[in-house]
């Protein structure tokens, strides 16, 4: 199978909803649930190129998962142990590290919502319908007039098409700070 076809199965909503129910099965935090899912699959991208089809995509990608899960609890250790030795650093990492998260935050949406905004009006749609209104791949079919099955497949290319946009994007970001950081020497 070519890297096109895998990147098309993994980013499918099958996937994510496998996915999920794996990671949920280890983890009981909801959120950190997402967070896990969220890292795998992005990990799963990165390390497409070295899938050598000795076992499932799904398979692989629950491998993947294992590791998510676990460096989430190594931290989440190591947190605990320091934050118990040393309990002003917990305040201290907070303040510290507030601003710039919130900044971090905001030019994240502030992008988001750019690439959104440059795609196809049916990709933007369903992709504000999926995530950002939280309806189900039957809701948007019964808005959009279409089958699940054509929900899932538009959902898979809008999928795609975000994901290019927004790689497009950081690197035009990292090509002006490149640009920038060069004009003070």
């Amino acid at each position: 199978m070519d890297e096109k076809k895998l990147k098309e199965e993994l980013l499918s909503e099958i996937y994510r909803q496998r996915l999920t129910g794996f990671v949920a099965r280890k983890v009981r935090d909801s959120f950190d649930v997402e967070e896990i899912v969220q890292e795998s699959l992005i990990a799963g991208l990165d390390s497409l190129p070295m899938f050598k089809g000795r076992s499932s995509l799904y398979t692989w990608l629950c491998a993947i998962a294992k590791h998510e899960i676990a460096d989430f609890y190594r931290r989440k250790k190591i947190k605990q142990i320091v934050f118990s030795k040393l309990p002003f650093l917990e305040k201290l990492v907070s303040e510290a590290l507030g601003p710039e998260l919130a900044y971090q935050e905001l030019e994240t949406k502030r992008r988001i919502v750019k690439t959104l905004k440059s795609l196809s009006e049916g990709y933007e749609q369903v992709l504000r319908l999926k995530y950002i209104d939280g309806l189900s791949m039957k809701e948007i079919a019964e808005r959009l007039s279409i089958t699940v099955k054509a929900v899932e497949s538009r959902l898979t290319r809008a999928r795609l098409a975000f994901q290019k946009v927004y790689a497009a994007d950081e690197k035009e970001i990292k090509k002006a700070w490149k640009g920038w950081g060069s004009s003070w020497d």
